[in-house]
């Protein structure tokens, strides 16, 4: 008798047990469709703002490097540069548009040799038309791109998983993470100007001798701000998502209400 109240004592327990665990597994509130719609809008902007951080990361059209075209000759020669990969055009001078002092834009038709940085391999600078870079500026321009994306990657699981399974208390981590991967992808773009700045500086004095260089951003570089501001805004819109209502309620009462 004794040992069956014992073993009743214990299966009643271990009922208790099973049953809080899964009382505390249970979400508090579901979400609501307004709610989730919400959510699904801002993932919406969210990803407008990836599509384009990939773009302009896996492109090479950051910035275009254009000689002179008073050169006595029927080419001229022009370049286009990114984090990774460098191309250098020549191209004839009938195709240049007329009006236009220098050399480009490098979307023109012509012969193109494309390489990839190889001071991501072995260390060693580029030269391009007899300038050299300055490969620790562009290996932490291309390090934060990375990091930028990386970031976003993980605010993107984030916000599926609050969709999927209910855990809004990621909500707010993946504000943080899509606000972050924003301001990383700006902080890249930063970097790389001053990497184009110390290659129009550093000259090389050997012969032959430098030509004369203009430079322009092109559309690329145009993608990653409008990457950095829209990741920055999704974030910024999770994060008011993410806020507790009670705060707002007085300055934004809700529609039909009228004050007393």
């Amino acid at each position: 008798m004794m040992w069956s109240n014992f073993f009743l004592q214990e299966e009643n327990r271990r009922r208790g047990a099973a049953a809080r665990r899964r009382a505390r597994g249970q979400p508090k509130a579901q979400m609501t469709p307004e709610r989730e719609g919400k959510i699904k809008l801002a993932l919406l902007l969210t990803s407008v703002g990836a599509t384009l951080a990939v773009l302009a990361v896996g492109t090479e059209f950051w910035v275009e490097l254009n000689t002179y075209r008073d050169n006595g000759s029927a080419v001229c020669d022009a370049a286009h540069l990114g984090l990774w990969k460098m191309c250098t055009k020549r191209l004839w001078q009938a195709d240049v548009p007329a009006g236009r002092d220098t050399c480009g834009p490098a979307e023109l038709p012509g012969e193109a040799n494309c390489t990839y940085f190889k001071f991501f391999t072995t260390g060693e600078n580029a030269h391009i038309f007899q300038r050299t870079t300055k490969k620790e500026v562009n290996q932490a321009a291309a390090v934060i791109a990375v990091l930028g994306l990386a970031v976003m990657a993980l605010g993107c699981l984030c916000i599926i998983m609050v969709l999927s399974k209910g855990a809004e208390f990621l909500l707010r981590v993946g504000a943080v993470c899509f606000g972050l991967s924003g301001l990383l992808v700006l902080v890249s773009l930063e970097v790389f100007r001053h990497s184009v700045r110390a290659l129009m500086q550093r000259v090389s004095p050997e012969p032959p001798v430098a030509p004369a260089l203009t430079y322009e951003y092109s559309w690329s570089l145009g993608c990653g701000v409008g990457a950095g501001l829209i990741l920055m805004l999704g974030g910024g819109c999770f994060l008011l998502l993410a806020l507790p209502p009670g705060p707002w309620s007085p300055l934004c009462p809700k529609w039909g209400q009228r004050a007393p």
